[in-house]
């Protein structure tokens, strides 16, 4: 069991990883407080490890359940709204606990209804998938998606704890695993060039789930994103790095519905994507684009992006939260490991990325 710290000023929270967390009950008790919890599901994770939680959590809770069906379609206000109404209806009050236990998509809308139910109440995460655990659980952001874009509604809302049992992740399909690697591809990218190496030698055994290497993986990514947070919680300057290939990802996924890919996926072929365009404008040179290109196909995610055309990509690139004055601002690589937000660039670059991934 490895714990790091979470340090934003105003909150601070311990990350716990490692295996059969869940089934500890002194963690679980020390890590979740409150009398009433709301636990927000789905339905795979609720059939395989909501008794064990329930039991870890003892009887002197009121705990009551939103089983959500699985998918990012889930991420709506409609969703949200039906949370309130469960917590209205059992009159919990502001010392209430919501408890997000799943992938991304339930840690956003779980954390987005306790962002604002009440004007906020406290929440705790476990996160049962790769990209949950190493990114989207840490960090306070919360939202639901519009269909004009991705997690065009939310707010910054910190847990008070995040507990990642990497025994949940034996249960997930492959797919889901090189999803979430994507991430941990990115914490390479834009921050660690030792990580990036690591991945290099070790993706086999990440893919292969083999647990130093799964608690390793967790927690390095961790341990960058809560220093990243540190020093940028509201995405003023720094924490945009974060969002390396997310820009062109989220038009992947709002073009196809939310429906074709996994989120993790989407930002595989978003960040070949930033990387191709990075070396258009000579920040990178063909080798560090070509070595990224090769991490996220030993990743086993896809490298063709989908054919939605170059001005639809655009178009829904121009709704991201990092757009400015009309400007498209871009995640771009200065060098491998460090990364650098971008507001003037050549456009014909830009162009001439869409036309070959999207045309």
């Amino acid at each position: 069991m490895q714990t790091l710290k979470v340090d934003v000023g105003h909150s601070q929270y311990l990350i716990t990883i490692g295996a059969g967390l869940l089934g500890n009950a002194a963690l679980v008790e020390s890590q979740v407080p409150g009398k009433d919890l709301m636990i927000v599901t789905d339905t795979t994770v609720a059939r395989l490890y909501l008794p064990a939680l329930r039991k870890a959590l003892g009887d002197r809770r009121s705990i009551h359940e939103c089983i959500l069906a699985e998918g990012e379609q889930q991420k709506t206000l409609q969703t949200v709204s039906w949370i309130f109404d469960t917590l209205v209806g059992q009159r919990f009050n502001r010392d209430a606990v919501v408890l997000a236990f799943g992938g991304g998509v339930v840690g956003d809308i779980a954390g987005f209804a306790a962002a604002c139910y009440q004007r906020g109440v406290r929440y705790v995460q476990i996160p049962t998938t790769v990209l949950a655990q190493v990114d989207s659980s840490v960090g306070g952001k919360t939202g639901v998606n519009h269909s004009g874009g991705k997690n065009l509604i939310g707010a910054f809302h910190q847990p008070i704890a995040v507990i990642a049992d990497t025994d949940t992740l034996n249960s997930l399909p492959d797919r889901e695993i090189s999803a979430g690697i994507a991430e941990v591809i990115k914490y390479g990218c834009i921050w660690d060039l030792e990580l990036l190496g690591w991945l290099d030698t070790n993706m086999a055994r990440l893919r292969a789930r083999e647990p130093d290497a799964l608690t390793h993986a967790i927690y390095r990514s961790c341990s960058i994103k809560a220093a990243v947070v540190a020093q940028d919680e509201r995405e003023e300057g720094l924490r945009a790095i974060l969002n390396f290939g997310h820009t062109f990802g989220h038009a992947i996924e709002a073009a196809t519905g939310y429906e074709v890919y996994l989120h993790g996926e989407a930002v595989g072929l978003g960040m070949l994507m930033a990387a191709d365009l990075s070396r258009r404008l000579g920040m990178i040179d063909t080798p560090a684009r070509n070595l990224i290109h090769e991490l996220v196909r030993r990743a086993g995610l896809p490298i063709e992006p989908p054919r939605i055309g170059a001005a639809r990509a655009l178009e829904l690139m121009q709704m991201d939260k990092k757009v400015l004055a009309g400007t498209v601002r871009l995640v771009l690589l200065e060098r491998l490991g460090n990364a650098t937000v971008v507001g003037k660039y050549d456009k014909s670059a830009l162009e001439a990325t869409l036309n070959e991934h999207f045309a």
